[in-house]
């Protein structure tokens, strides 16, 4: 096999083939999807890997098996409680996880303990069966203990196991991690390269133990036959007759050509260069690659080796996707490519998939940037191409004071058009939270709108193609700290009166302590008690870059 997308591919199948079991299971699948997923293993990102690996394992998975979908780190940065069981265990779940992996986001942390605790819950591993499978890039960064989780399920569990793939750790990682599947009677896989999970393959799958042979019956010295050949079946896989074979991975399966055909006897697989030695007969060769699909039937002998070319009447693309000419490929970049039938949208960075002739249209989005080519394909057809978005990159911060202190919590971004409306509004054309925040932007005049508590500002800037943008914005704001023993709650409001004798409102909070940022300026701090004690008024200044503690008694 040539790729660690295969290889990650076979380590679940066989997984699944060998750890559960050819009877029908109950199967947690949980996958890491924390913001370490975006590196890279031989040029790819191992989310893109994860993903390609689960849409196509979970095809081979036995129909009756009840797999489930969990994963952790997909929807809050920083979260240990970022766990969610997407798919529960059912029998032909498959799309729906991988369409599940494929619009995940991965920006998490590794909760990968609490994670496999709460997949055994759902399996009711105290009652039943159960078997979690844990794909993960990282170590445990919740505090939890896997070691002693795995104790504890195999303890208390009727028949429970835990398999983890260590994808991309070092050995030093995993021998970290590899006790939580010990500890169950599971398998530990090391995925740190192909070389090494192919390693582990060796040493974990084992071919099931020959049944007994029966008292030996005499029989008649057979007829003399035609030497056997090492391999009676080599399929390929060509874009057209005649035509080039395709650079992207091509899956191959086998199939008993009879009444049910491809949706009966699965046979064997492999990728790629392969060969088969099959008992002589009649069978379905079945190749895919990408978005194509090709079958031929064979009859098969055992002294002669059958050499079928499949044609997946298809063209090969691929796209790179670069913010401006002559730049790098950016990771983030997403690429959908629209085929004649389906469309793939799982695509980061650059991508080489097959497609079946004819019409299709490749978008590639960055940002608020976009750009898109629609291109007719013929089979054979091959095309690299580099798809320029045309964007620059804004980075924003927000600074009390100009020179001073950066603003590092509950920073609010808006990027608006800085062409107003005919109604005086702008149109928003993206956000983000947090200092260092980034965008991709098309080229043109915008407004960055940010909140930090309750301070509001507004900056113009620019964006240039292929430039970074920084846009500093000076809040002209302090903080202010109140402590008010066996107070209910706070307002606060500015310190002028209206022509009415009404001042305005700034903020508010609850409890006997609040801290705020607010405008440089003169305000007044109305605390509420809990008790019959009277509201109190308290006058107090904000100095720009300063801090104001206030106790109110």
């Amino acid at each position: 096999m040539a790729g660690l997308a295969r290889s990650v591919a076979v380590a679940i199948l066989l997984l699944s083939m060998t750890t559960f079991g050819f009877a029908a299971n109950k199967v947690i699948i949980i996958l890491d999807a924390s913001g370490s997923m975006w590196a890279q293993i031989d040029g790819k990102p191992k989310l893109e890997i994860a993903r390609e690996s689960l849409r196509t394992v979970l095809q081979s998975v036995p129909a009756d098996d009840e797999i489930g979908f969990m994963a952790y780190g997909h929807r809050t940065k920083g979260s240990c409680d970022d766990i969610e069981l997407i798919v529960p265990p059912q029998a032909g779940s498959a799309s729906a996880i991988a369409a599940a992996a494929d619009s995940m986001k991965f920006l998490g942390k590794t909760p990968l303990t609490t994670a496999v605790k709460q997949a055994a819950e759902a399996l009711k591993y105290t009652e039943d069966k159960a078997t979690v499978v844990l794909i993960t890039d990282g170590l445990e960064t919740c505090g939890g203990d896997p070691c002693a989780l795995g104790k504890e399920l195999k303890e208390s569990g009727v028949d429970f196991t835990a398999d983890v793939v260590g994808f991309g750790l070092t050995a030093d990682e995993g021998k970290q991690i590899a006790c939580l599947a010990e500890n169950t009677g599971g398998k530990y896989i090391q995925a740190s390269d192909e070389k090494a999970l192919q390693q582990a393959l060796v040493e974990t799958v084992a071919a099931p133990a020959p049944a007994p042979a029966p008292a030996p019956v005499p029989a008649p010295a057979p007829a003399p036959r035609a030497a056997e050949v090492d391999y009676n079946l080599i399929p390929k896989a060509f874009l057209k007759e005649g035509g080039e074979a395709p650079k992207s991975d091509v899956y191959f399966e086998i199939f008993k050509d009879d009444a049910k055909g491809t949706g009966g006897e699965h046979v064997d697989y492999g990728y790629n260069t392969v060969k088969f030695h099959l008992a002589a007969g009649n069978y379905i060769v079945v190749a895919t690659s990408g978005a194509t699909r090709a079958e031929q039937k064979v009859s098969l002998t055992a002294d002669k080796a059958t050499e079928p070319a499949l044609n997946l009447n298809a063209a090969e693309i691929s796209i790179h996707a670069r913010p401006a000419p002559g730049a790098d490929i950016d990771r983030a970049a997403q690429i959908s490519i629209a085929y004649p039938g389906g469309t793939s949208d799982s695509n980061y960075g650059e991508v080489t998939y097959v497609v079946p002739s004819g019409e299709t249209k490749i978008t590639v989005r960055l940002g608020a940037g976009e750009a898109s080519e629609t291109m007719q394909l013929l089979a054979g057809q091959v095309v690299d191409k580099d798809m320029v978005v045309g964007v620059g990159k804004a980075k924003a911060n927000a600074f009390y004071i100009q020179g001073g202190e950066k603003a590092e919590a509950d920073v609010d971004w808006k990027v608006y058009k800085a062409a107003k409306k005919l109604d005086g509004t702008r149109d928003q054309v993206t956000y983000a939270y947090g200092a260092d925040s980034q965008f991709d932007l098309p080229p043109g005049d915008y407004v960055m709108g940010v909140d930090v508590q309750a301070v509001s500002t507004e900056q113009p800037f620019s964006v240039t193609v292929g430039q970074m943008t920084d846009v500093n914005v000076t809040l002209n704001a302090g903080v202010v700290a109140v402590d008010a023993p066996g107070a209910d709650g706070f307002k606060i409001y500015e310190a002028k009166k209206n022509i009415q004798g009404e001042r305005k409102q700034v903020t508010y909070a609850y409890g006997e302590k609040m801290q705020t940022t607010l405008a440089a300026g003169d305000y007044m701090l109305v605390t509420n008690f809990t008790t019959d004690k009277a509201d109190k008024e308290t006058p107090f200044t904000v100095k720009a870059g300063e801090r104001n503690e206030l106790t109110v008694q």
